[in-house]
């Protein structure tokens, strides 16, 4: 997807799970090495570095930690990650907690900003929440890729090409994502991928003083956090992983598992939605989807107004406006079904302003983070499938059997990694962090952007995985969702390292 980040909502109630027990000690990883020990000496100055913390915004403080640009050569030349702490609001707390909100391309810094609302008050009470913009992400040197106008267009660009012409649009326009990036951040683009995400992280851990990595991480954040425990097997704390990706899958993967699992959380809202006064779509679930798959299809011959004569809606934009929503069903289904109301009776601007929420997007036209560039940069870089025109005109026209609404948009949305100038530097594989403390996986039966199969997958390839469900559940991830008896397992495995048993159902 060209924009995948999430909001996990506050609220925390003790509720119903099915069983958590088994606890155990506080976890300082199974090896307890020194903080500050560098795996390689020429590492040494940036693990003995010390943050040098001063005030921020909303009573937090922030830092930027020194790692190498490359790690091949890291006395070359270093960036700047940028750290955000807030305190935590107990007396005696137990120490950091590192989170990070997913994407790629989402921001730690704001995510940690926010803690109050992104994790429980208990969490907050007995942890430092510390988030951190990942390399080449937000204020951490960020890469540049695309001006305003040219994500403008991209993001506008037909998401279903149905002639020669419009398919040389929709290939041009991805062209400009890797070229804009070689040209305006070529160092980053070269060293931007997850592996050295990774390894920042373990610079970030020995920085923070702490002989492991305690980790929220959601979305991407999984591979993340699955990807350092596999590397530093023995620096591995308190690790959750909500909403997991399967490593071992390639983009195109992960895109068609989207593309359905989107398509299942659509027929969700829809058949939620025909229950409820004033459903645009109808009353009848099978001929709402029927009716929403018209109104694309018009959209595709002619775009709507939206109160911007340079920005009418297209096909490509309405299809972003009625994903996004489906991240969070307490408020984007309200909002889905608000937006699809004017623009029924030919009115684009509401479904225009969820495209440009989601996207930050700024009344002015100037996007407040490179989301969208950071995005394709990583996700190209770590994995290595490349489809040409002709490979992803055919998984179009396949996937659009299986889900009729979002196949074609998710098949053309890997195009610019067809087009990357530069090569992929890591490949699928299995993560096992052998012999690891308990790694806590929270899967959501019906999560659209991260299928409920991905963390099965991840916590079974885990040496010492541990599988939560949220059955039932829909939206993207679980924690701080909706669900009482998650918070309540996540809260009680981080704060008290009480283990739930593996394969935990919560309803």
């Amino acid at each position: 997807m060209r924009a995948a980040f999430s909001l996990v909502v506050a609220g925390v109630v003790l509720a119903g799970c099915a069983g958590v027990g088994g606890a155990g000690p506080r976890s300082e990883g199974f090896r307890s090495p020194e903080a500050r020990v560098a795996p390689e000496p020429e590492l040494a100055q940036f693990y003995d570095q010390a943050l040098q913390w001063s005030p921020c915004e909303g009573g937090n403080q922030c830092a930027t930690l020194q790692v190498p640009l490359d790690y091949a050569d890291p006395q070359a030349a270093t960036i700047g990650i940028a750290v955000l702490k807030s305190p935590a609001t107990g007396p005696s707390p137990i120490g950091p907690l590192v989170v990070n909100p997913g994407g790629p391309g989402g921001s730690g810094v704001d995510y940690a900003a926010a803690a109050d609302v992104v994790v429980s008050p208990e969490l907050h009470a007995a942890y430092d929440i510390v988030g951190f913009d990942p390399r080449g992400v937000g204020s951490s040197d960020p890469l540049e890729c695309l001006d305003d106008a040219q994500l403008d267009d991209l993001l506008a660009a037909d998401a279903s090409p149905d002639n020669p012409e419009e398919t040389a649009e929709l290939v041009t326009e991805s062209e400009q994502v890797g070229a804009g990036c070689l040209a305006d951040s070529e160092a980053m683009t070269r060293n931007i991928g997850s592996a050295n995400v990774v390894k920042d992280m373990d610079i970030l851990r020995a920085a923070l003083n702490r002989p492991v990595l305690d980790y929220l991480g959601f979305s991407y954040g999984t591979l993340l956090g699955a990807m350092y425990a596999d590397e530093f097997t023995d620096r591995v704390g308190r690790m959750v992983l909500d909403g997991g990706i399967d490593p071992t899958l390639s983009n195109t993967e992960i895109s068609k598992g989207q593309a359905l699992g989107f398509e299942v959380a659509l027929q969700r809202y829809i058949d939620d939605c025909v229950t409820e006064p004033g459903c645009p779509l109808g009353t009848d679930p099978v001929q709402a989807k029927t009716n929403l798959m018209n109104f694309l299809a018009e959209l595709d011959e002619e775009p709507l107004p939206t109160g911007d004569p340079d920005r009418p809606l297209t096909q490509a934009l309405a299809l972003s406006a009625i994903v996004y929503p489906l991240y969070q069903p307490e408020y984007g289904w309200p909002l889905l079904t608000t937006s699809l109301t004017l623009a029924t009776v030919g009115d684009g601007s509401a479904m225009l302003s969820t495209v440009d929420l989601y996207n930050e997007r700024n009344p002015d036209g100037s996007y407040a983070s490179n989301g969208v560039d950071a995005l394709y940069a990583v996700n190209c870089v770590d994995r290595p499938d490349r489809l040409d025109v002709a490979e992803t005109q055919a998984l179009a026209d396949q996937w659009s059997v299986e889900a009729p609404v979002f196949g074609s948009l998710l098949a053309w949305g890997n195009l610019p990694c067809s087009y990357w100038p530069v090569p992929a530097t890591d490949e699928p594989r299995a993560l096992v962090a052998e012999g690891s403390p308990a790694i806590l996986v929270v899967g959501t039966e019906y999560d659209p952007a991260t299928p409920y199969v991905w963390s099965q997958a991840l916590a079974a390839q885990l040496d010492n995985g541990v599988l939560l469900s949220w059955i039932g559940g829909d939206g993207h991830t679980a924690y701080n969702n909706g669900s009482a008896c998650v918070d309540a397992a996540v809260d009680g495995f981080l704060i008290d390292g009480v283990v739930p048993p593996d394969g935990t159902e919560c309803s």
